[in-house]
């Protein structure tokens, strides 16, 4: 199945001129065209697909292009692919792990404020805080404080 550029783009949410700009630099070396036109095909799909992706993990267009490259390349270029994905593993995981820390501090903030709010103030909270922080929250607490 073929698909237009504002198809992939509303698949997406994608802006049209940011798809061209992903084609014209190469990151999708197989598209085809037709009197001009792009026309997207489910692989194509999973190409943008994983483009998308590893940006939320953080990997710059330059990083994904060279492995698009790499896989152009055939399995002579296996090594070099693991190699990347295991990479990248080690940075995403350390990103979950810091953004988990962020969220318990912000579940303790909610809680905090929720309770200040029940109890008309936070200085009503701050004389009776060890008491009344529930063990969750403690947890929380102690595991963002880990390193």
């Amino acid at each position: 199945m073929e698909y237009t550029i504002g198809e992939i783009a509303k698949k997406f949410n994608l802006t049209i001129s940011q798809i061209r700009f992903y084609d014209k630099e190469g990151l999708l070396p197989e598209i085809k065209r037709v009197n001009g036109i792009r026309k997207f095909t489910d692989a194509d799909i999973e190409t943008i697909f994983l483009i998308e992706c590893l940006k939320k993990a953080d990997l710059q267009l330059k990083d994904i292009k060279q492995f698009i490259e790499w896989t152009k390349e055939g399995d002579s270029t296996i090594e070099k692919r693991l190699e990347f994905f295991l990479k990248q593993k080690e940075k995403t995981e350390a990103k979950i792990k810091a953004l988990k820390k962020a969220l318990c501090l912000v579940e303790y903030k909610c809680w905090y404020y929720e309770t200040a709010k029940e109890l008309g103030s936070v200085k009503a909270l701050e004389n009776k805080k060890e008491k009344l922080t529930p063990k969750k929250v403690k947890a929380l607490l102690k595991e963002a404080h880990k390193k």
